[in-house]
């Protein structure tokens, strides 16, 4: 099929920045999956197709099973993804972008702390980081839920299940950020300089970490990875990688994910209202949070044979976006698909992915959510925003609040 070049789409936009769902729901009534040129993808933006792609035998995320060594450097080329000696080690292969047995071996070397078991066991230390910070912050009166309370959690919980101390975490954020930043379409020289640089100083930082834990194992992530390493199921180069990509994962989205679930409370009181009445469902209106605002609304595929996809055929090779921001919002599986529904049953969403790349932190995340907003909601009796408008992060690839002023008064 000829692709169609009449598109509407600008996700560095600003107007997509503040309501990217009207252009999703555009491209949902167009027939078929929709080629944007920009990014040499074909875009999937119905629940169905998405969940055909990513549930699809023959669909990898990496190039490596498309293409020979040549072809696979002239296409980092063309979107200057070249030239980055850290970046291409540590960050362009990780267990995200490996498919296959190499996938299957990784994960299976971490998967063990990420069960619903394990992470539970980590409850009671959430509870009190958290109250310890509402402890801080309670005495004002106006704050920066992003910046001042989000932006602490969820780095620190993940750096603990890691192994890496407390006074570290703040940095990492910082290079999270920087690193994560060039996932998206805008590739300039200036952010591929940075890139670099923070992924080359996070790699000397996990060097001296893993060295330390080397000769003072303890009962955390880091010191069985160490192990994985020695008995030869991991190399050194997937060691820095899977722990650079579970603190990167272990930042960024679950606080854009928080901020955007504390906005969508606040943008329907009723919801917020009847969680103070019946806290039982939190658990439920978590997973709406993830669903109404999928924090990571874009991800990629390859397909490594010919396929038909929503009534197309594709070649072997060709790229797919998969929006899961707009499956998410999809009314043809979501009834009133723009409510947020604090009791939304059954709620298939797939802000974690679908198969094998199913989000490996899901469990680690929404207990860090209902532990904040349980919290939240029981300590302050009146919570509003402080500022007209909430202005969201511009690009296709993430989706949360720049920032939320809010006012609160405490119980």
């Amino acid at each position: 099929m000829s692709p169609s070049t009449d598109l509407s789409f600008a996700p560095l936009s600003d107007d997509f920045a503040k309501d990217p769902y009207r252009y999703y729901a555009a491209l949902r009534d167009r027939e078929g999956l929709t080629w944007f040129e920009d990014f040499d993808v074909w875009l999937a933006a119905r629940y169905d197709d998405v969940s055909e792609i990513v549930l699809h035998d023959s669909m990898v995320r990496s190039m490596d099973q498309i293409a020979d060594v040549d072809e696979i450097a002239a296409q980092k080329r063309a979107q200057n993804w070249h030239d980055m000696p850290h970046h291409s080690r540590f960050v362009q292969f990780s267990l995200l972008d490996s498919d296959g047995p190499v996938h299957d071996r990784l994960r299976k070397q971490v998967f063990r702390l990420f069960t619903p078991v394990m992470v539970g066991r980590l409850r009671d230390g959430i509870q009190a980081y958290v109250d310890g910070l509402f402890d801080r912050l309670a005495e004002r009166t106006e704050i920066d839920f992003t910046g001042d309370l989000a932006a602490h959690v969820p780095g620190h919980i993940i750096g603990r299940v890691l192994g890496v101390p407390d006074e570290d975490c703040p940095q990492l954020r910082v290079w999270s950020e920087n690193i994560v930043q060039y996932f998206d379409i805008d590739r300039s020289d200036a952010r591929k300089a940075l890139a670099e640089q923070n992924t080359t100083e996070f790699y000397h930082y996990l060097l001296e970490l893993k060295a330390a834990r080397a000769v003072d194992p303890r009962d955390d992530l880091l010191s069985l990875m160490i192990e994985a390493e020695r008995t030869g199921q991991m190399g050194h180069d997937e060691f820095i990688s899977t722990a650079m990509l579970i603190l990167m994962a272990g930042h960024g989205s679950t606080i854009d994910v928080l901020g955007s679930g504390l906005h969508a409370l606040l943008t329907f009181p009723g919801e917020m209202q009847r969680l103070r009445d019946d806290p039982g469902l939190m658990k439920t209106a978590v997973q709406e949070m993830f669903r109404f605002e999928a924090p990571l609304p874009f991800f990629h595929r390859y397909c490594t044979e010919d396929v038909e996809i929503g009534g197309q055929s594709f070649d072997r090779g060709t790229k797919f976006g998969v929006l899961y921001g707009a499956a998410n919002r999809d009314p043809a599986q979501f009834p009133g698909a723009d409510r947020f529904d604090a009791g939304r049953t059954p709620n298939r969403h797939i802000a974690f992915g679908r198969g094998a790349h199913f989000c490996l932190g899901n469990h680690l995340a929404r207990l860090d959510m209902d532990i904040i907003f349980t919290t939240l909601l029981k300590r302050f009796r009146s919570i509003e925003l402080a500022e007209p408008e909430v202005r969201y992060k511009r690009g296709l690839s993430v989706r949360g609040p720049q920032a939320l002023r809010i006012r609160w008064q405490a119980t």
